[in-house]
Order: C-alpha cells, then sequence, then structure tokens
C-alpha cells in the first residue's frame, strides 16, 4: 500500500490546486465550500494527482459562477473545458483503459467513461450559447452539478474499487502516464460548440 499523506499534505495540496486556478483570473472569488472527502488527496499515485485536478476543476467552476466580467468568464470557461478534456482523456488512456481490463472493476471503468462523453457535449452546448445571457449561469450550473457529481462518485467508489485491482507499481505508473498525456491532451483541445437539443 503506498503511503497516505497526512492531513496537513492533503490541505496543501488542496490549497495548491486552488491556487492554479486563481492564476488564470486573480480576481475571482473562489466558494466552494468544504469538498467531499476521499482517502486519496495528497496521495503520491495516480488517485492523488486525479484529485488534485478535481480540487482545480471545482475551483474552477465556482469561480466562474462568481461576479466577474464576461471576458473573465469566458477566460476561466475556456480554461475549464481545456483542462478537463484533457485530464478525462488522460485518465481514460492512462487508468481506465486498465481498469477495464478487470472484470471486478469494469462497471466503475464504464461509467466514469460514458459521464466523460455527457460532460463534453454539456461544454460544447454551453459553449454554443450567450454568456451574457441570464440562462446561461442557470445551463452551466446544470453541468458543474453533473460534474461534482461525478467526481464524487470517481473519488469516494470508483477509484477505492479500482484500487483494489491495481498494484502500487500499477499506479506509479499510471500517475507518469497521466501526467504526460494530460500536458498533450489539454495542449490540443478544442471548445467545440454544438447546441443540444432536448
Amino acid at each position: 500500500m503506498l503511503k497516505k499523506n497526512t492531513k496537513q499534505a492533503k490541505s496543501m495540496a488542496k490549497s495548491a490546486a486552488f491556487a492554479k486556478a486563481k492564476r488564470v483570473a486573480p480576481a475571482a472569488a473562489i466558494h466552494i465550500g468544504s469538498t467531499p472527502a476521499t482517502k486519496f488527496r495528497g496521495d503520491a499515485a495516480i488517485f492523488g494527482r486525479l484529485v488534485e485536478d478535481h480540487d482545480r476543476h471545482r475551483a474552477l467552476f465556482s469561480m466562474i459562477e462568481a461576479k466577474i466580467t464576461v471576458d473573465e468568464r469566458h477566460r476561466l470557461f475556456r480554461e475549464l473545458v481545456h483542462e478537463i478534456k484533457g485530464h478525462a482523456a488522460a485518465e481514460e488512456q492512462a487508468l481506465w483503459s486498465t481498469v477495464l481490463r478487470h472484470p471486478e472493476s469494469t462497471d466503475a471503468g464504464r461509467h466514469a467513461v460514458a459521464e466523460h462523453k455527457k460532460i463534453d457535449d454539456l461544454f460544447a452546448d454551453l459553449a454554443a450559447r450567450n454568456m451574457k445571457l441570464q440562462g446561461w449561469l442557470r445551463r452551466f450550473g446544470e453541468a458543474k452539478k453533473l460534474y461534482l457529481h461525478h467526481i464524487r462518485e470517481e473519488e469516494q467508489e470508483q477509484f477505492v474499487e479500482s484500487e483494489r485491482v491495481l498494484t502500487n507499481a500499477d499506479q506509479a505508473y499510471m500517475r507518469r502516464v497521466f501526467i504526460r498525456r494530460k500536458r498533450e491532451e489539454k495542449a490540443s483541445a478544442k471548445v467545440t460548440q454544438k447546441i443540444r437539443l432536448k
């Protein structure tokens, strides 16, 4: 078992993730309240690295909902989309592709990948709409709700199930793969626009 970090290290990991988000729009406030409990925050392997990104995403969501200019909201939304697209693609390549090979964790992997697609579709819909209109933030709130539900499930259920089938060496290797692939995936990510018809 990989050594889990102390409470102080976990707090520092979350603070570092928030600081990365603040670089995009330093004046935007972050109000997220508490984050769901997870044993992986601050962990040295793949799951800790994924939670670090999740904390950054939570901060970006909060900042987009703050009282900011449309230009700041546009910049933050673009960063959030690039960040989540890069994260999801790298997570699928580094983690879920391996987890799906184990029958006892296949359902967790399938569920996570399916939700990535739903989230991507919601972001394409948001990108196609005018941020200046009142309904945009309401739609954004719906996307936020789905995403926060998704990462809570990953952190509290799917990662726990996946950890059971992965060795420590697997997890350490996956972290390295994730970091490399995320950098590449985020750099090539595009904000696509497609209205979603209900």
